[in-house]
């Protein structure tokens, strides 16, 4: 039985006209200046609303080469729904305004055999946007491709079970037809998300921000799981999609293939001046195998 999940955050989060927005993520990946490559097993994008985030996200999926892959796993950080575990889809279909990409049920019913994974609600699944926000732009890179979404709901899960998850996840790694879209926004900065560090040392608080970003982003690169804990417990930046983040980053370590992570693109939605102001950073990046 076919069971869709909406679109439910096209006409508020972006545009759910399709020709429209078809215009507006092809600019955003032309203006990246990328290439597709092959040797790009992943990627790490942001999930915020397009007119925030879309530009920046655009440095992530113009990396990917459809020709190569028929399979795309997407982790995102669970923002509503409150579970000690990663969850999995109920629905058959995601629908996007640029057409419908289908899960892929036997990788889906595989997984869930491991009895590591609950399922999750299809109104839980509609609510979360963190891997919807990845979904038009997988529509439109792999449009006239053939491939299957294998969404990943990651909970609030504690470090021995993010290390779990990425041995239990890696073997998924060393096929090179499977695809990795990690989904996650960095620093939320102000009083309304209760974090305010700021060292003046580093200037302005926004500069301040950047190089906190540029820290967690650096230690990342680096592919250490532990390292970008102890980064998270000394700083306690809100980086939404750290769980995620840390699932693949045991993923790699875990997989026989060498992949490396590499960020190719950083803004912030504004400028913090003052105590008064707010922000979220954005950040994409892309795993690419080492020859």
């Amino acid at each position: 039985m076919e069971r869709v999940r909406r679109d439910a955050h096209a006409g508020s989060w972006y545009t759910g006209n399709a020709s429209k927005l078809d215009e507006e993520l092809d600019g955003w990946l032309k203006a990246t200046g990328l290439t597709k490559s092959s040797n790009v097993r992943g990627i790490i994008a942001p999930h915020a609303g397009y007119s925030y985030s879309g530009r920046c996200a655009a440095f992530a999926f113009a990396n990917i080469d459809p020709a190569s892959i028929s399979r795309v796993f997407l982790l995102g950080p669970s923002h509503h729904y409150y579970t000690p575990k990663c969850a999995l889809t109920r629905a058959t279909i995601y629908r996007t305004p640029l057409g419908d990409l289908p899960v892929d049920l036997e990788v889906n019913d595989e997984l869930q055999a491991t009895g590591k994974f609950e399922l999750m609600d299809l109104r839980v699944d509609e609510a979360e946007h963190s891997m919807e926000m990845h979904l038009p732009y997988l529509a439109k890179v792999f449009n006239g491709y053939p491939v299957k979404v294998v969404p990943i709901l990651v909970g609030a899960i504690n470090a021995e079970n993010e290390s779990m998850y990425g041995r239990l996840l890696a073997k998924y790694v060393d096929d090179r037809k499977n695809f990795f879209s990690v989904s996650s926004d960095f620093c939320h900065w102000g009083s309304r998300f209760n974090y305010t560090h700021y060292d003046a040392k580093h200037g302005t608080i926004y500069e301040s921000i950047e190089v906190l970003d540029h820290m967690g982003m650096d230690i990342i690169e680096t592919g250490d799981a532990n390292a970008f804990k102890g980064y998270l417990q000394q700083y306690g930046n809100t980086i939404c999609g750290r769980r995620p983040i840390t699932v693949f980053l045991h993923m790699l370590k875990n997989c026989s293939t060498k992949i490396k992570i590499d960020f190719l693109q950083y803004e912030q939605s504004s400028q913090c001046k003052s105590k008064r102001d707010y922000s979220v950073s954005y950040a994409s990046a892309a795993a690419k195998m080492e020859s």
